[in-house]
This record gives structure tokens, sequence and C-alpha cells, in this order.
């Protein structure tokens, strides 16, 4: 099974970082953010990856083209130009990496990605939301109903206390876990009929595909209850890095 994972977008409300690379390039404990997230894949078996650029797409594809030296120890001997690999930790992945332009939106990215797809069920994420979530699960639940599209739905942590005002007084509560709502979390389980319910590059996913799917029937939510964070601003990623740091990343569910 491919998954697709959407990394073509600027990522506006991280500038500090995005000015000078793409938004699934920013790292978290040394390694990109969209390296999390293909572990995350892998620790499911999934290791055939296509992966949707956009803005400075071609940092993506740089970093790809030299994963290998990345992960292995080297010795290079410049007087013959030969390269030999000491110890090698490179991941067993297949990578396909899309240019599907810089300025086309969610939907439209997925759907030049169409005959890469072919007629297999495929999984979808975006590059900037981690998990504990266990692929698999969201699979078999995927295929025991008969939606076309399954998203794994969240509840992201709050931001803020809440205030419960009374008529003379006012309480104070932390709110770490949210409000209690559901979210779009990404971590999709698709057919590749969804297709159909995008019209091109300026369709945004969420809203006219997503809705109309929801309206047809057709959209299911897997309910994940452990711990989801996507990475939109500069506190984000300071708190992620934070987690990896102290060795308390959750997502970190692979070996």
């Amino acid at each position: 099974m491919k998954a697709l994972i959407l990394a073509g977008g600027r990522g506006t409300r991280i500038s500090e970082e995005s000015q000078s690379r793409p938004k699934p390039m920013v790292e978290i404990g040394g390694r990109p953010i969209l390296w999390h997230i293909m572990k995350i894949y892998g620790a499911a078996g999934i290791n055939e990856f296509i992966i949707l650029l956009g803005y400075r797409g071609y940092m993506i594809k740089e970093y790809f083209a030299n994963y290998f030296l990345h992960m292995s120890d080297v010795t290079i001997d410049l007087s013959t130009a030969s390269t030999k690999v000491l110890q090698s930790s490179s991941e067993p992945w297949v990578v396909t990496l899309l240019d599907t332009g810089a300025e086309t939106m969610t939907g439209g990215r997925l759907l030049r990605a169409k005959e890469h797809i072919g007629d297999e069920t495929f999984l979808f994420t975006y590059g900037d939301g981690v998990a504990d979530v266990d692929v698999r699960e969201v699979i078999a639940f995927h295929e025991r109903g008969n939606a076309l599209a399954t998203v794994t739905a969240v509840q992201p942590p709050g931001r803020y206390g809440t205030l419960a005002i009374g008529p003379d007084s006012a309480r104070f509560e932390e709110n770490p876990h949210g409000s209690g709502g559901w979210v779009n979390g990404g971590y999709f389980v698709a057919s590749p009929k969804i297709l159909d319910y995008i019209d091109g590059d300026d369709t945004v996913f969420e809203r006219g595909p997503l809705e109309r799917l929801s309206s047809d029937g057709n959209l299911a939510a897997f309910q994940h209850h452990g711990f989801w964070h996507g990475m939109d601003t500069l506190w984000d990623k300071i708190y992620l890095d934070g987690l990896w740091e102290k060795g308390a990343a959750p997502w970190k569910i692979w070996p």
C-alpha cells in the first residue's frame, strides 16, 4: 500500500523556519518532520511513498538524493574518487518525488498523483503532523466499512486555559487536552474513487471534496485517542523538539 504525503505548502505560520525551506523539512531532533512521519508509516510496514512537492520542492529531492550518505558511515578516498560504506542504517523505502506545482491546492496535488496511485486503496496525510497512531488499525477500520475514505479524527491539545464565568465570579481551568471536539488529523485511508470528487489544481480537498464525501455517506472517522500534534507555529516546533530531546516523543513508535 502506498502512502502519499502532502509536502508542497509554504507554512506561512512558521515563517521563521519556512522562509528558507519547505515546512516538511523543518527539523525535529535534527531530522525533518517529514522523516518522522515516514517512520510512523514504516512502523506499520508501509515502505512505498509518494511525496507531493510544491514550494522549494527541490530541497526535498536533494535530501533524498543524498539520503544514503546522511544515514551511513562512509570513507571517501579523494585520490580515487571512491566511497566505501562502513555502516548503514538507511530504511527500505521506495520514494517517488512528484512536482505538483507551487500554487496547487491539496486536492489538486492528490489528483496530479492519479497515475501513480492506480486502482488500489492508498494512504495519505499532511507533512506537518505527528501521532502515535497505529496505521494498521486505521486500515483495518477502513476495510470493515463501506466508505470511500477514512480520516483519523484527533482531539488536539488546548493552547489556553478556559474561564468558567458565573454572575459574580470566574474560575480558571487548565485545558491541556483541548475542548473535546474532534478534528481532521490526517492519516487517511482512501479509495482512488475519491479523486472523482476533485476538479483540478484549485480544489482544496478539505472543502468541497471532503464535504461531498461526507454528505454522500462516503466518509468514516477513526477516532484516535492518543497523541497527535500539528507543527503549525514556531512554538509547536520548539515543543516537539523538546519532547524528542528528552526521549519522551510519543510518536516514536518504531524500534
